[in-house]
């Protein structure tokens, strides 16, 4: 039998997806709980977009309702890289120099421990 999962996804986060793959990398495989208290204390500033998604998709699970929230842990988190933004910054003698702002998209599927 599969396990049941929910999922959520926030997209275009305007942040560079390696800065929030460390944050991602410190709370997979961990209880939704314990991911949450973990978040508290990692000072970076990738953590406010990994929380909200991470909460989005507890609330998703409690709308289910079919799930027990006690037994969640976060199955998988991943960061992909979104589209990059190219702007460009003007130089000596004439010439520019691009510059590339990078986005994420963050995937959080919670499930319930067997």
């Amino acid at each position: 039998m599969e396990s049941k999962i929910v999922r959520a996804r926030a997209r275009w986060v305007r942040m560079a997806p390696r800065k929030v793959r460390v944050v991602a990398d410190a709370i997979r495989n961990k209880p939704v709980d314990q991911a949450l208290a973990i978040l508290d204390f990692i000072p970076r500033r990738a953590v406010t977009p990994v929380r909200k998604v991470l909460n989005s998709a507890l609330a998703a699970a409690r709308q289910e309702g079919t799930l027990d929230l006690d037994d969640l842990w976060v199955r998988e988190i991943y960061v992909d890289q979104g589209p990059m933004l190219k702007r460009a910054l003007p130089r000596a003698r004439g010439m520019m120099t691009r510059i590339h702002k990078h986005t994420s998209h963050i995937t959080v599927v919670l499930g319930e421990r067997d």
